[in-house]
């Protein structure tokens, strides 16, 4: 009886599950920052580019306007 006892109690133990559950989310968030830093270091420069040439034509805009 004893070691149905102690059984049953390492059945009921969720320790060792509720880990892998965390590492699992662990890994899943990790997943997601990786795709979204690939996905805006492909996507800044252009962006940056396009902010800069706003800015440049709108200094050049009103200076030669002026």
């Amino acid at each position: 009886m004893h070691r149905l006892e102690a059984m049953r109690a390492w059945m009921k133990s969720r320790k060792g599950q509720n880990t892998v559950e965390y590492l699992m989310m662990l890994g899943v968030i990790v997943g997601i920052v990786l795709v979204v830093g690939v996905a805006i270091k492909n996507y800044l420069p252009g962006l940056f580019e396009q902010i800069k040439g706003k800015i440049s034509g709108a200094v050049n805009a009103t200076s030669s306007g002026g």
